[in-house]
């Protein structure tokens, strides 16, 4: 899909033809609009095409009459309650006094890059209009960043109730978002420096000041989303340490259970044998039984006072 803006009165207008000061807002275009917009701009087709590869890296990138700022953008999975969000390539391709952008997907920072106006400016001022747009990714990555704190807190607290799978699951899956996140924010903020620092595009004072801000915007995402995930990392480490720790003590119990039922079953299943044992008579006197009664609780107390001793000192 191919959307063209155009600024009149003072802010961007939807058109239906090129101009020679217009954004063009491409979203998984079809080969037809590809060509349309590669015989307007006379940009590299790569230029087009690298930004829709799902697995295209943060780069900037040149030519003799344009230039390619390709970076990740957060995006929203409405489907996906468990992974809430993941990251797209977004191109941002300069050429004469007009700019392209370029995604598979439409993404939030378009739209609410048309939404403040206050922020927008015309398409033919195109460093200032890319790093204000640049600037609009970088504070979604903080806003998503602490919509997925909230929902690590509300899991959180479910866990102290009660550890369940199903919520271990879902840290384990909002662990892949702050992945994603810190992996496409550490790339970005290595291709914006790349940018900052080409003798390509010939910056003014105050477009560097606007680069530089949403320089900012990102390293200050990238590292709000490494804590957060360092700290997930910590709380899921604990929680499979309360798992271990828990399991650990039924074992014990279990293990306390089976020397009280062992030792009187030991004893007394020696005179379950055929064969002649003390204490035995032949007229089938039921005194052996008492004895072997008291051996067994003799026995088992001695068991339970030393494993009481050890228990308060702490050594089982």
């Amino acid at each position: 899909m191919i959307t063209i803006y155009q600024w009149q009165n003072g802010g961007l207008k939807e058109t239906a033809d090129f101009a020679p000061s217009c954004w063009i807002s491409l979203v998984e275009p079809t080969t037809t609009e590809l060509e349309r917009v590669l015989s307007y701009s006379k940009v590299p087709r790569d230029f087009l095409t690298d930004p829709l590869d799902a697995d295209e890296r943060p780069r900037f990138d040149y030519d003799d009459d344009s230039s390619m700022l390709i970076i990740h953008v957060p995006y929203p999975l409405e489907d996906d309650e468990v992974v809430p969000y993941r990251t797209v390539p977004l191109g941002i391709i300069l050429f004469a006094k007009s700019i392209i952008t370029v995604s598979s997907v439409r993404t939030p920072v378009t739209t609410a890059f048309l939404d403040q106006i206050r922020r927008v400016c015309p398409p033919s001022d195109q460093y200032r209009f890319a790093f204000r747009l640049l600037w609009h990714g970088g504070v979604l990555f903080l806003r998503y960043l602490h919509d997925v704190h909230q929902r690590t807190n509300a899991l959180e607290e479910e866990l102290h109730e009660s550890i369940s799978n199903e919520v271990l699951l879902k840290l384990l899956m909002i662990e892949k978002t702050f992945v994603y996140f810190t992996t496409s924010l550490k790339a970005d903020t290595i291709a914006l420096a790349r940018a900052n620092t080409a003798r390509q595009l010939a910056l003014s004072e105050d477009d560097r000041d606007q680069l530089e801000d949403a320089m900012v915007e990102y390293q200050q995402a990238l590292e709000t989303a490494t804590i957060h995930a360092n700290i997930l990392n910590g709380t899921l480490d604990t929680f499979a340490s309360l798992i271990n720790n828990n399991l650990n003590n039924v074992m014990k119990y279990l293990t306390v259970v089976t020397i009280f039922l062992a030792v009187p079953t030991l004893i007394t299943s020696a005179y379950g044998m055929n064969i002649k044992l003390p204490f035995v008579s032949g007229d089938g006197s039921t005194g052996v039984f008492w004895l072997l009664a008291a051996i067994s609780a003799c026995a088992t107390g001695l068991i339970g006072m030393i494993l009481f001793i050890l228990s308060r000192k702490k050594k089982f």
